[in-house]
């Protein structure tokens, strides 16, 4: 009875330690562990010169954290044709002079952006059972008012495109572009109605642009035309398991599209949690890519990723076959 015992304490004692360690390992290495995607998409006209766009997401930055900041400013290295940035880049109320510190290089590209409800308000602590739930609207009793003004000024004023329900073209490489985005769902700011209409037809393509992946945006976006869909918010689930991937996406995206890149089409949502054929032949022809960021950041109250590094991404379209 007694050898019984010690072999249980031994159990749960390994079980506790491996936890531990498990929790150490992600805060104090996969949280700063950064690295980059890279993703071909084969969306632009048969012929078509490849266009290099680089993404950046949910930076959720504090000031101090140089090493981020120095990372997302070596980025520019790359040399993109075009930078995007899909939101959520604040987790404090003086954020925004590092916040552009880090974006400075990048911002000597063209680029646009949309705004995430953490680039609003600021995050507080709160349950984290939450997210294991099916209620993701974001609920805030106490609200801490980030200076959103001055990050908008800050962005466009380096010759960026706001997007925030907002529709245009730009040049990417050889290309005219359509971009047509939404401000965040997840608080329900977005109001795509004010930009919906067909994909337009002089442009090599229509890119849309939304920090939280809802399926109520994406169905709009690409019932209109978009060809590709650029997303954030996920943060790839933040905690993933090995072999399975997210648990969670906090927004009705199912956890297959969590991070990377899928199809999509009206209605595809629908499949459940294997995502029908996100990541299949099976998608229509006519499906669009959608690319959703795991993001470079966190919550200041969860600082902490698992088998889910942070990331940028750079996409390259190229050329359809016909």
């Amino acid at each position: 009875m007694h050898s019984v015992t010690r072999a249980a304490l031994r159990t749960a004692g390994g079980l506790v330690g491996a936890g531990v360690a498990g929790v150490a390992y992600a805060a104090l290495v996969e949280r700063t562990w950064f690295t980059l995607r890279r993703f071909a998409v084969p969306v632009l006209p048969p012929g078509s010169a490849p266009v290099r766009v680089l993404q950046v997401s949910d930076l959720h930055l504090t000031p101090g954290q140089a090493k981020k900041i120095q990372w997302v400013r070596d980025l520019a290295a790359l040399n993109p044709d075009f930078v995007v940035n899909s939101g959520d880049n604040l987790a404090h109320v003086e954020a925004v002079p590092p916040l552009l510190r880090a974006m400075e290089p990048l911002m000597q590209f063209p680029g646009a952006f949309v705004l995430g409800s953490n680039d609003y308000y600021g995050p507080v602590p709160k349950n984290p059972a939450r997210y294991l739930t099916r209620s993701h609207a974001e609920v805030r009793s106490h609200r801490v008012y980030l200076p959103v003004d001055d990050l908008v000024s800050g962005m466009t004023a380096g010759g960026w495109h706001d997007l925030d329900n907002a529709r245009t073209t730009v040049t990417m490489g050889e290309h005219r572009v359509e971009l047509v985005g939404v401000d965040d769902p997840h608080i329900r700011h977005d109001r795509y109605a004010d930009v919906a209409g067909p994909a337009a037809s002089d442009v090599a393509l229509t890119m849309g642009l939304v920090h939280a992946p809802y399926q109520r945006v994406l169905d709009a976006m690409v019932a209109d035309g978009a060809d590709v869909v650029l997303a954030g918010h996920t943060h790839g689930g933040q905690l993933a398991l090995p072999m399975w991937g997210a648990l969670v996406t906090n927004c009705d995206l199912d956890t297959r599209r969590a991070k990377g890149m899928s199809r999509w089409w009206p209605g595809a949502g629908s499949a459940g949690r294997d995502g029908g054929a996100a990541r299949s032949s099976h998608a229509p022809e006519d499906a669009a890519w959608l690319h959703v960021s795991a993001g470079l950041g966190t919550s200041p109250y969860a600082p902490v990723r698992f088998a889910c590094r942070p990331e940028a991404t750079l996409l390259t379209l190229l050329a359809r076959d016909s």
